[in-house]
C-alpha cells in the first residue's frame, strides 16, 4: 500500500514539477528582448576546440544559469559543472539546466581530473585570477587543455573595466571586470602550460572592453589590431 502512495505522490511531483517550468519557459520566452552579447562567439570557439580535441570528461567553471554544461553533454561529453554559490550568488541561485555543484575554484573540493577546463567569462570577475589559474590545470590530467574567454588588451591590464571613463557596461556591482594582457597569459603559462590558439575579438569602437560604441557585428582582429576580448585554448604539459 505505502509502495502504491509513492508511487502516486511521485507522479503528482512530476505532473505539477512539470507544469511549474513548462510557465517558467513560457514567461521568459514571452519576456525576452534582443540584447546580443558576446556569447556566441565565446561558445563557437568552446565547440570549435571540443571537436578538435574530443575529451572525455569536461569540467565547466562558473556556470551560474547558463546551458553551456547542458549543450556540452548533449554533445555526449561527460561534463561536471561548478560554481561559487554561497559567495558569489548572495541571493542564492538555480541552474534549470544542469546540476551544479557549489565549489569555488581557490580552494576546490573536487578530487578528480579532467581531459577538458571550460571557464567562459568567469575568470576576470576573480580577483585572485593566477591562483584560480593554477587550480584549474591542477584539475586537468597531464596533456589536458584549458579553454578561456574574457576581456583583453595585448599590452595593458586593467584592474576594473567598470571603472574606465566612458564604459558602458555595469557599474556599482560587488565584483569587479579585469581586462587581462600578454604578461598574465605568460604569468600562466609559467604554471606548466603553454597556448595552443588564441582569438582576438572586437566588440567596442573604444580602446577597451565596454568602453564606447557597441559595433553592430563582432569583429576578429590580428594580434596587433584594435580588440576587447580573446578566447584562449591552453594545453597543460
Amino acid at each position: 500500500m505505502k509502495i502504491k502512495i509513492d508511487q502516486v505522490l511521485k507522479k503528482l511531483l512530476h505532473f505539477f514539477g512539470k507544469k511549474y517550468c513548462r510557465l517558467i519557459c513560457k514567461s521568459e520566452f514571452l519576456s525576452h528582448r534582443l540584447k546580443i552579447n558576446e556569447r556566441a562567439v565565446e561558445y563557437k570557439f568552446v565547440f570549435q576546440s571540443l571537436a578538435k580535441i574530443c575529451p572525455k570528461t569536461v569540467l565547466d567553471i562558473g556556470t551560474g544559469t547558463s546551458a553551456l554544461p547542458q549543450l556540452m553533454g548533449n554533445c555526449g561529453f561527460i561534463v561536471t559543472a561548478v560554481d561559487n554559490i554561497k559567495d558569489y550568488w548572495p541571493k542564492g541561485m538555480f541552474n534549470r539546466h544542469y546540476y551544479i555543484v557549489n565549489d569555488d575554484i581557490l580552494s576546490p573540493k573536487l578530487q578528480e581530473k579532467f581531459d577538458c577546463i571550460t571557464c567562459i567569462s568567469v575568470l576576470e570577475h576573480i580577483k585572485d585570477y593566477n591562483l584560480a589559474v593554477k587550480n584549474m590545470l591542477s584539475l586537468l590530467k597531464d596533456g589536458g587543455y584549458l579553454v578561456l574567454t574574457f576581456p583583453y588588451n595585448e599590452n595593458r591590464y586593467v584592474a576594473n573595466a567598470y571603472e574606465i571613463n566612458g564604459s558602458q557596461k555595469q557599474k556599482n556591482v560587488s565584483y569587479v571586470c579585469q581586462i587581462f594582457s600578454r604578461r598574465q597569459i605568460d604569468q600562466w603559462m609559467g604554471f606548466g602550460a603553454h597556448v595552443v590558439e588564441q582569438e582576438y575579438w572586437q566588440f567596442y569602437d573604444g580602446e577597451f572592453w565596454g568602453v564606447g560604441e557597441k559595433l553592430c557585428l563582432p569583429r576578429q582582429a590580428g594580434k596587433n589590431e584594435q580588440h576587447d576580448l580573446t578566447c584562449i585554448l591552453i594545453k597543460k604539459n
